[in-house]
């Protein structure tokens, strides 16, 4: 099993496509996939080009991740990809319009090679001071926000890519951006099952292959953020829920993630909290600082062989349906 650590990670490159050093450093390792920012996806062709290589010297299919969520967070700009923020649909419960538009795109990015979308995203927009998902949310309660995840899961799975609902436990409460220092709301568990937990359940229930974290402290739940937290990840996701997908973390390298020097420790914590997958944006030389982190770890009987083998369980299984792209 030491040999395919790298398939719990998922990190990226910068530039229009990745370099030889990157290459060599992602087959080695055996890396489970790479995540496309916008200056890899522009011009489109560029993306193309990446997915062509990455296939080329993967022994497994990557996985090759993108958010695509409309409005401000679109890494592929223009047509046929781009469309508009899920709140623009959300206000007046344009369902119809939005299942034209996000399917026109979905089918794009599978067309060059995205079998992975980070999305839908199943918060609900409480807090409107969370800059961080400023029309990001679809509505403001879960029965605004449930039609729309459902619809887009179809839509996605149609397309012959899997969804990732995020960002669970639900950042739509929280004050603080992620990306710049550890996020927190107040509500309590009851809350949770009351509010954000239907709308992720709804996702859940329609077939969510993988269920995103985020880089938030629930002081009412747990004194540890959810990235890092058991309760959270084994309790709540896997227990309350009944998710048995890949859960997978927001990308290590924000600022709510702590510090980019402890990146190993702070992947092997979130693995051991539950979490399948590492994502680690666009610093490659990081991720592999954490891959030998973990190889280490593995030696030194630091890290769980069980739990690991059930991780590599699950990567393996979900990628036995990933179809390989026909360039």
């Amino acid at each position: 099993m030491r040999e395919r650590i790298g398939q719990l990670f998922i990190t990226g490159f910068k530039g229009e496509e990745p370099n030889e050093e990157f290459l060599r450093f992602y087959k080695e390792d055996k890396i489970g996939g790479v995540i496309l920012f916008e200056d890899n996806c522009t011009p489109h062709s560029a993306a193309e080009k990446s997915i062509r290589l990455l296939h080329s010297v993967s022994d497994k299919a990557p996985f090759v991740a993108v958010d695509q969520e409309g409005g401000r967070v679109c890494r592929f700009k223009g047509a046929p990809a781009e469309y508009g923020a899920a709140s623009e649909y959300g206000k007046d419960n344009k369902l119809e319009l939005f299942e034209e538009q996000f399917n026109r795109a979905a089918y794009y990015l599978a067309s060059i090679g995205i079998n992975l979308f980070l999305g839908p995203v199943a918060d609900i927009g409480l807090n409107d001071r969370n800059k961080c998902l400023e029309g990001r949310t679809f509505g403001k309660s879960p029965a605004q926000v449930i039609p729309f995840v459902e619809r887009a899961m179809k839509i996605i799975h149609k397309a012959g890519m899997l969804a990732c609902l995020k960002h669970f436990p639900g950042l739509g409460a929280a004050s603080f951006d992620p990306h710049e220092r550890l996020s927190e709301a107040d509500f309590d568990y009851q809350t949770f099952i009351n509010r954000e937990g239907i709308a992720f359940k709804s996702g859940i229930d329609i077939g969510a292959d993988m269920v995103m974290t985020t880089h938030l402290l629930l002081p009412k739940i747990d004194d540890k953020p959810a990235t890092c937290s058991d309760k959270i990840v084994r309790n709540i996701l896997r227990g309350t829920l009944g998710f048995d997908g890949i859960v997978i973390t927001d990308d290590l390298l924000m600022g709510g993630a702590g510090s980019p020097e402890n990146i190993g420790q702070t992947a092997l914590e979130s693995f051991n909290a539950g979490h399948d997958i590492l994502l680690i944006g666009q610093d490659w030389k990081a991720c592999r600082s954490a891959v030998k982190y973990f190889k280490d770890a593995y030696d030194n009987d630091r890290l769980d062989k069980d739990k690991l083998k059930r991780s590599l369980g699950r990567i393996s299984g979900i990628k036995s349906i990933i179809a390989m792209p026909v360039f």
